[in-house]
């Protein structure tokens, strides 16, 4: 036999059911391994709960804004090189001393960047140092008037260097 007529009397592979379930397991298995790898990275990077109880914080919220907006405090956060500057500013523009500050700098997505920076206030606004990547950051403030009204707020602060 020559190689000719061995290349003749070979007969064409048929797709056959076994072929079409691995083409279907092999696809479908693709999709849900993905599907399973992004679900287990979005619960492993959650934050976490903002508030423990809905209903309560429902509750309390018209009346916790309203104070809070007859402070009539402005915020504004910058980078300057490795520190972060908090501006609190009255209706005026004038700079707020307020009488405690806390802070949560981090990452929306995740928490492993989370730092809790110590602010200090030099007469216009609150330096503290901090290690900033860029791209986007939050400062989830906790300030407190020297009247006693809590001052909450969400800073986005974003870093190009």
């Amino acid at each position: 036999m020559t190689l000719e007529n061995t290349q003749l009397s070979r007969k064409p592979r048929e797709f056959t059911g076994k072929h079409m379930l691995a083409l279907c397991v092999g696809a479908f298995g693709v999709i849900i391994a993905v599907n399973v790898y992004m679900a287990t990275m979005a619960v492993r990077t959650f934050p976490g709960l903002e508030v423990g109880n809905s209903y309560v914080a429902s509750q309390e919220f018209d009346s916790r804004r309203a104070a809070q907006e007859a402070l009539g405090w402005s915020v504004y956060a910058s980078a300057i090189g490795d520190q972060v500057k908090l501006e609190i500013t009255d209706r005026e523009g004038q700079p707020v001393e307020v009488a405690s500050l806390t802070a949560i700098l981090g990452r929306a997505t995740h928490v492993k960047d989370d730092q809790t920076p110590e602010f200090v206030f030099d007469g216009k606004a609150y330096l503290a140092p901090a290690k900033l990547a860029p791209g986007n950051w939050n400062i989830r403030m906790i300030a407190r008037a020297k009247d006693g009204t809590e001052f909450i707020q969400r800073v986005i602060l974003h870093v190009t260097h």
